[in-house]
């Protein structure tokens, strides 16, 4: 028997195979149900962003029933923004640190859409990005905590998972 969920989340790692079977387990999630801000954090599994996003200062994403803030992140005062994904990850990619160039990336506009969209035979709630190929599916593990899915088109399998736990 392999392990549970809770096992997964606990330890904060897993193989992409034990990150997918628990994934698979986990109910639908309606996007009224995961509205408001929610803390981020990776779930080890060895893929090639592994450890990326909590070193960019990541704090998570911020949802309305319609639109998403698809990356917060947390500057050295505490003080949480919204990040526009294009231009973090050019800061990303430049090796250049997205928290200390706060000025450039924040933006107040949405920039990721919240639908059910049904991702392997279950409609679930899922935020589709503007302006990149990616979609996140989420699963529910309780009412206050998500499993996450990152379905990227320029991303090889196996897929991102992450953890949303509500503030």
């Amino acid at each position: 028997m392999g392990k549970s969920v809770q096992d997964l989340l606990a330890a904060g790692k897993a193989t992409s195979a034990e990150a997918a079977a628990a994934f698979e387990t986990l109910g639908p999630v309606r996007p009224e149900a995961i509205v408001g801000r929610w803390k981020g954090s990776e779930l080890a599994t060895g893929h090639a962003v592994d450890g990326t996003l909590s070193a960019s200062g990541w704090y998570g994403k911020e949802f309305t029933e319609r639109d998403a803030h698809p990356l917060l992140f947390q500057n050295k005062n505490g003080e949480v923004f919204a990040g526009n994904p294009t231009k973090t990850m050019a800061l990303g990619a430049r090796g250049e640190s997205i928290v200390e160039n706060q000025k450039e990336v924040e933006t107040k506009d949405y920039q990721a859409r919240i639908r059910v969209v049904e991702h392997k035979g279950v409609s679930t709630a899922s935020m589709l990005y503007n302006e990149h190929p990616i979609i996140d599916h989420f699963r529910k593990v309780d009412d206050n905590t998500l499993l996450g899915v990152m379905d990227n088109l320029l991303m090889p399998e196996p897929p991102f998972y992450f953890v949303l736990r509500r503030e």
